[in-house]
């Protein structure tokens, strides 16, 4: 069972403020350009149409937004009502936690525009409060401004129990785009890092891993930012044992300054760089994402090279990178920030992404040329689990007669 606390404190319904669309009209949209390659992972260059990262009922965007004045359904209506969380944490800048009693953990992802059947976030919000953040949206479902995202944290509530049950129920074993020849892949932390501070409290990840840890033959990877994930290095040798697992360890820049003013919550990058020795070192499957590029701040000359060099010296097996994205609720909270910032790169930016969700096509185009050089001056693998997925199972006939079998069965027909 997860470690989560259970509903003992009382209930309350929470002050929402309305979401405020940004005047500037966004366009979230698929462009017409080439399927991203399978580690392009949540940070990629795909597209925001037809099934996005995750299904409706959980972190992706529904064909239709809801109206702020419409009655709480659905995950609105579960975070409305979501308890407090305790917490020993006693810091002023600390986010509010709650617990969100959710009904899945396991979550369908229907794009073909990324490498995964299945999704599990064991948080709703991160603390690491990453400028760029995709994610925010998600608070935005649940009718809360997604300048919330980082302050705001649900954990989700018997994750383990849950996704034993959704494992069970949902999982299959002959995925469906490899032609039935291999298992379907989990993706860990596609739209919050299961690694950030409260995963020291609440224990959702671990619990989620230790369930994992269980079955066999499956295909799971984990995505994060924090070197925390080598505290689990003991469960994910076990899952490793049994299944096909993969480790991708986000690092967008080496500066540290640059870092703090991009994920000002996050760990150092040179801690995360440690945790991918680490893991290594352990036998378990490791690769670095760069994503997302972020246009005239961490894609200078010889930048992006950097950070392939010391991921190849900490042992990392693959590198990815995919340019920046801006979804609507992203972009109200980044700009401003470039605005601030980096006020030299303002007017390229609102020319860029103030009606498109991606930079210019060209933009793009050389930013998947440079990877590609890259990978091919390091040796990298492009794919996290390239060749790792296990093969889909099959029945097999006995090689000889259970007599015992055979009569017990003669007897039970012929009582019938």
């Amino acid at each position: 069972m997860s470690p989560v606390l259970p509903l003992t404190t009382s209930r309350f319904t929470m002050r929402r403020r309305p979401v405020r669309r940004p005047a500037v009209s966004f366009l979230p949209f698929c462009p017409d350009e080439p399927k991203p390659e399978a580690g392009a992972l949540a940070q990629s260059e795909a597209g925001w149409c037809k099934g996005s990262l995750e299904s409706p009922t959980a972190d992706c965007p529904p064909p239709a937004i809801q109206t702020p004045h419409a009655p709480l359904v659905g995950i609105a209506r579960l975070a409305a009502k979501s308890p407090a969380a305790e917490t020993k944490r006693k810091s002023e800048e600390k986010p509010e936690y709650f617990l969100l009693p959710v009904k899945s953990i396991l979550n369908r992802c229907d794009s073909a525009r990324v490498p995964f059947e299945w999704t599990v976030n064991p948080y709703r919000g991160c603390e690491f409060a990453c400028k760029y953040c995709y994610a925010r949206y998600t608070h935005e479902y649940m009718e809360i401004d997604g300048g919330e995202f980082e302050k705001k944290i649900f954990v989700k509530q018997d994750a383990a129990a849950l996704l034993q049950r959704d494992v069970s129920a949902k999982y299959s074993y002959e995925s469906k785009a490899s032609g039935y020849t291999e298992a379907e892949h989990i993706a860990i932390g596609t739209a919050t890092d299961p690694y950030q501070p409260a995963e020291k409290e609440y224990g959702v990840t671990r619990a989620c891993l230790e369930e994992l840890a269980k079955r066999e033959g499956l295909s799971v990877s984990v995505i994060t930012k924090s070197n925390q994930i080598v505290r689990d290095i003991d469960i994910l040798k076990v899952i490793a044992g049994k299944s096909a697992l993969s480790l991708n360890i986000t690092i967008t820049t080496l500066k540290p300054r640059l870092a703090r003013l991009l994920e000002p919550r996050a760990p150092r990058p040179d801690l995360r760089l440690k945790a991918v020795r680490e893991l290594r070192e352990a036998g378990l499957n490791v690769g670095v994402s760069a994503s997302p590029l972020v246009p005239g701040i961490t894609d200078g000359e010889g930048e992006l090279e950097a950070v392939a060099a010391a991921a190849k010296e900490a042992g990392a097996q693959w590198f990815f990178s995919g340019v920046l994205f801006l979804m609507p609720s992203s972009a109200k909270q980044f700009l401003p920030f470039v605005r601030e910032k980096f006020p030299k790169l303002a007017k390229q930016y609102e020319e860029w992404y103030g009606k498109n969700a991606y930079p210019p096509e060209e933009y793009r185009k050389k930013a998947s040329e440079r990877v590609l050089r890259i990978r091919q001056k390091f040796g990298f693998g492009a794919r996290p689990w390239e060749g790792m997925r296990p093969k889909a199972r099959q029945a097999q006939m006995s090689l000889g007669w259970d007599a015992g079998a055979l009569s017990e069965a003669v007897k039970m027909e012929n009582r019938k």
